[in-house]
């Protein structure tokens, strides 16, 4: 028998990701095509897409890398990272992430696939790990309510500010910053004054405070220099001005202080990063916001409250949203969206797996390590400037600091040169007796003693006073308590991620979400402590491998794009969004045209685009869409007109939100640029674009890609997220910069920059190296492809659809982008069938549903993605025609329209053990398709009461009975 010879390329298997990557096999691939006349895929091409807005360049990304070479790769750059002993401080310290939260969280597609739970029926399990965040922030803090995070601590402080701002009675302008916060969050602090229109006065708030006016301080507790200090007075003085209060807080030390709640403070942010969570260089980083019970409807971000579902039993969802910016727009006081849920499920676990008597223990054995090493150093000669501090130290080292530095890098170890006279040394989780000696070495003299740990730990006295010790119990909720061992919290942590719906259950076909599959290789990266263990301050030559990840992943994003240069800064879309625009209104004022300040944006854009607009310091006038969903030229003529000495940009989303590729795209930008504006693209749907065509070639000047959705990184739940900009050659010059890592943005010129956005100098650092290996795996073939595939699934369900469902908009040849939105608005007026009751009784075929009633009301948005092969597709859409079917049982007078399978739906567990009186059978009930007996996914919980919820807002951890 004579075997087939393969080709070089089958035999390096160079493809071989592509076929894993991509859904539907070549057989599938043609039955779908066929179902819609055509023979190729790159027939899609002529059909659905403009031809003027195509790529006729060929891409020069290099060929597929197979995932072995990948990872050698990888393993190649992370041998570049020379990750030392990092005792920078700053608000980044290492940490110890317990192995059973590793493999049972960050390492599983149950947590990290899953996303944002605005379908609570199906999110219970990360909903009630939010919660014990939650929980954990509210004891920690002091404080009577707190979010489900937010980006990072200096943006958190960023939005505590702007917060107190429209809290405040005090009208004056201007809020004074505790120059001892870190540098960073001062940094993004002024960014976000700058475009709002206050002053930030730096200075010392422990001296003088008084004699200035403002709306608001903000002080860091300890301070970034170490130093502890009461923060009764400075409250007592804001108070008086009618300001806010707002404190940075570290987590941990307040396992030992005084919370700042019970000084009187209004606002508490900070990070959460040392609960668990890897430096990684940046990020990402879970951020927390709390605050009193009043304010809870000015807060920003996501808040999980407790209620009651149709069985009247306790269920969990997200409280209040009408206060996001998807339904304020621009009235949102925030434009945050993605959060770090991910990362906060962690950290949240972390207080799970300790307790409260193993984190105080963690913090106390930091805390006497400092004390330790500070006696130390005081014997050996040196002046420890710190008195009462509980992790950092400032030794004064006259004319030595750099001298020194050097010396500790010889040992491996990172510390910060605050001036030429004074070293800083935070210490941390990681520390040992071994640290400490290594430290005393490298501040060594001939004629010193060299300190002995066990006598100095039996001598030393406490540095803070009692009235600075926490007194008060925490974490006394059950769920604290519980967990201590690794199998009682592997149990817990598996009851939780089963009672979700993932991607390691089903697709998720959100619109304008691209749940695709997030590949184990490209995830493989985020466990090599090569990546993870970097401090974001660590000296440039100790991130190398870093660095060229940065470079590869700039020059590939700038070759998809058609972009000059890329920053890597913007932590989230919204932040991108933000970023982009601060870029345009800083052109326009280097060229003296700052009258320009009006921000044009279509009536079907994410509602993120206006709340963005509005921190940007812009005004929103919105433009009308047409009949078919497409921007309507004639009332943009009618508004470039209007406003054309004073249109700053347009922003628009491409293909629209509405999805299809509109005809006009190419005359929209010229007619903003004829009138003197730049022209954002909102990069939510560039997994529509990737491969075939170049925004930056065809008329947009800047846009943020969504990394999280059409770069595979996964959603988490609600986050991370990342959402670096590209722009035109003209706008790099303005891309953020860093205050304490240099030469940030390469680019920079002589007008400066916007300044800072996030608290890292790249942002999320961590996570790029997803991106980066899903398309040096990929390929520019293999991305191509990707984008045809996802175009195809969309148009092959819209087919399969249209016989049950009107597809609301559809663009050339009646094709649609890479998703659809089905109509669902008539069933309400024939028969009282909302879209709500269609997406929960997608729960008991074991779907999530699909982007409900965005952009129109009473619709659905659908989108397959590429992963999505075609048996999942059909089974999907046999779902929908069989609901479909079920709602024309109530039309026709065969079903009560009260009391039928959707009003009811979902259907629980405990329905089983109950006597069954409804009018349908438990078969049509529990297993409606004839797929689900072998894996049937139950719902935790009936459908959610979300007025309860919103009337009785509760958002710590109810009694654990409440569980059972």
């Amino acid at each position: 028998m004579t075997l087939p010879r393969p080709n070089l390329n089958q035999l390096e298997m160079r493809g071989d990701f592509i076929r894993r990557h991509i859904g539907p096999n070549p057989e599938q691939i043609r039955a779908m095509l066929a179902e819609l006349g055509l023979t190729d895929l790159e027939q899609i091409i002529a059909k659905a897409l403009p031809a003027d807005i195509l790529n006729a360049e060929p891409l020069k990304l290099t060929e597929t890398i197979s995932e072995n070479a990948v990872i050698k790769h990888l393993r190649k750059i992370r041998e570049r990272n020379k990750v030392f002993t990092s005792l920078i401080g700053m608000g980044y310290y290492d940490t110890i992430m317990p192995a059973v939260i590793k493999r049972n969280v960050l390492e599983n597609p149950g947590w990290y696939t899953a996303y944002t739970p605005y379908q609570p029926e199906v999110s219970q399990g990360r909903l009630e790990a939010l919660l014990n965040f939650q929980q954990m922030i509210v004891d920690l803090t002091g404080m009577e309510i707190a979010n489900a995070s937010l980006l990072d601590e200096a943006t958190a402080a960023a939005e505590a500010v702007a917060m107190a701002r429209r809290l405040s009675h005090n009208p004056v302008q201007a809020v004074f910053v505790d120059r001892d916060c870190h540098p960073q969050t001062i940094a993004v602090v002024q960014t976000r004054a700058r475009s709002l229109g206050y002053q930030v006065i730096v200075g010392d708030p422990y001296r003088g405070l008084d004699r200035h006016d403002f709306f608001a301080v903000l002080v860091q507790y300890p301070g970034s220099q170490g130093e502890i200090h009461d923060l009764g007075e400075i409250v007592e003085i804001a108070h008086k001005k009618s300001a806010l209060a707002v404190a940075a807080a570290d987590l941990l030390s307040l396992v030992l202080l005084k919370p700042p709640g019970a000084f009187g403070v209004d606002i508490v942010v900070g990070s959460a990063q040392r609960f668990g969570v890897p430096m990684g260089y940046g990020g990402p980083h879970a951020a927390f916001f709390a605050t009193q019970d009043e304010y809870k409807r000015s807060m920003p971000g996501r808040l999980i409250g407790v209620s009651k579902d149709s069985h009247g039993h306790t269920a969990l969802r997200m409280a209040l949203q009408t206060r996001e910016q998807h339904i304020r727009r621009d009235k949102a006081t925030s434009n945050i969206c993605t959060s770090q849920v991910l990362l906060a499920v962690i950290a949240g676990f972390y207080a799970v797996y300790h307790g409260a008597d193993g984190l105080r223990m963690i913090a106390g054995r930091v805390h006497r390590y400092a004390q330790i090493l500070a006696a130390g150093l005081a014997l050996m000669g040196y002046e420890v400037v710190s008195r009462r501090y509980f992790d950092t130290l400032v030794v004064r080292v006259p004319n030595r600091a750099k001298r020194i530095a050097a010396q500790a890098m010889e040992a491996s170890i990172n510390l910060r040169v605050i001036d030429p006279d004074h070293i800083g040394i935070s210490l941390d989780e990681t520390t040992t007796r071994k640290t400490l000696r290594a430290l005393w070495q490298v501040f060594a003299t001939p004629a010193a003693e060299f300190p002995d740990i066990n006598r100095l730990h039996e001598s030393v006295d406490e540095c803070i006073p009692d009235a600075l010790l926490r007194s008060d119990p925490f974490l006394q909720h059950p769920v604290f308590a519980r967990y201590h061992s690794e199998t009682e919290m592997m149990r817990y942590m598996r009851r939780l991620a089963r009672r979700d719906i993932a991607l390691d259950r089903s697709m998720i076909p959100l619109g304008s979400c691209t749940m695709k599959l997030n590949a184990a290789t490209e995830m493989q990266a985020l466990s090599y402590h090569e990546f993870s263990g970097l401090h974001p301050f660590a000296p440039l030559y100790q991130t190398l491998g870093y660095q060229q990840m940065f470079a590869e992943l700039e020059d590939m994003l700038c070759d998809l794009t058609g972009f000059d240069a890329f920053s890597l800064q913007p932590n989230a879309g919204s932040q991108g969004e933000y970023t982009g625009l601060l870029v345009i209104r800083k052109f326009h004022q280097v060229n003296g045209q700052h009258q320009r300040t009006i921000c044009l944006i279509p009536a079907s854009a994410h509602g993120t685009n206006p709340a963005s607009a509005v921190l940007a310091g812009l005004k929103v006038v919105v433009v009308a869409c047409d009949d078919n969903g497409n921007v309507s030229l004639d009332d943009l003529k009618a508004k470039l007109a209007e406003y054309h000495d004073t249109v700053a940009a347009l922003m628009i989303t491409y293909p629209s939100t509405h999805g299809v590729f509109e005809e006009a795209f190419r005359t929209i930008c010229e007619l903003v640029h004829q009138h003197g504006g730049q022209v954002y693209l909102d990069g939510a749907n560039f997994n529509a674009l990737v491969g075939l065509s170049r925004p930056g070639k065809i008329g947009a000047d800047v846009a943020h890609l969504n990394l999280h959705k059409t770069f595979s990184i996964p959603h988490g739940g609600g986050g991370p997220g990342v959402g670096p900009i590209g722009v035109g050659a003209h706008l790099a010059p303005y891309l953020p910069d860093h205050p304490v890592v240099k030469n940030v943005n390469p680019n920079k010129g002589p007008h400066g920059t916007i300044g800072t956005v996030a608290a890292a100098p790249w942002g999320s650092a961590s996570i790029y190296t997803i991106s980066w290996a899903y398309i040096a795996m990929m390929g520019a073939a293999g991305l191509k492809k990707a984008t045809l595939t996802a175009i195809l699934n969309a148009n092959y369900i819209a087919k399969r659809l249209a016989p049950h469902y009107p597809i609301l908009y559809t663009g050339k040849n009646g094709w649609v982008a890479h998703e659809c939105i089905i109509d669902c608005r008539a069933f309400k007026h024939a028969c009282g069938i909302t879209v709500e009751d269609i997406a929960k009784r997608l729960i008991d075929f074991g779907f999530h549903a699909p982007t409900v009633s965005f952009p129109v009301p009473e619709t659905l948005m659908i989108e397959p993605t590429e992963s999505e092969d075609k048996e999942e597709i059909d089974r999907f859409c046999n779902a929908l025609i069989a609901i479909r079917q079920e709602i024309a049982e109530i039309e026709n007078g065969n079903a009560d329209p009260e009391n039928n399978v959707l009003r009811h739906a979902p259907h629980t567990h405990k329905l089983l053990l109950e006597e069954w009186t409804l009018p349908y059978s438990r078969q049509q009930a529990f297993f409606p398709g004839d797929d689900q007996e072998d894996d049937k996914y139950w719902p935790p919980v009936g459908r959610i009461d979300n007025v309860y919820g919103d009337r009785h807002v509760i958002c710590t951890c109810p009694p654990l009975e409440d569980y059972q």
